[in-house]
């Protein structure tokens, strides 16, 4: 379980980068404290999956399943 949370990390990171956010702007766009995005992009914390829909919606992405590219 170790590999699915350091690439949905990864992921997330990503496309926070692409969406030209910092942690903390996502968070906020998210009602997440910067802390939790810091924890979820570095492998630490597993995220609810409410958590994940609420990134996909801050990340304008087409689903929350675009934070879940690459991971079997």
């Amino acid at each position: 379980m170790d590999a699915v949370r350091k690439q949905l990390g990864v992921n997330l990171r990503s496309h926070r980068r692409r969406a030209g956010l910092s942690q903390e702007e996502l968070g906020s766009l998210c009602d997440l404290d910067r802390t939790e995005i810091s924890l979820l992009e570095r492998g630490k914390r597993f995220p609810r999956l409410d958590t994940l829909v609420r990134l996909a919606r801050g990340l304008k992405l087409s689903s929350p399943s675009d934070l879940l590219d690459d991971i079997r």
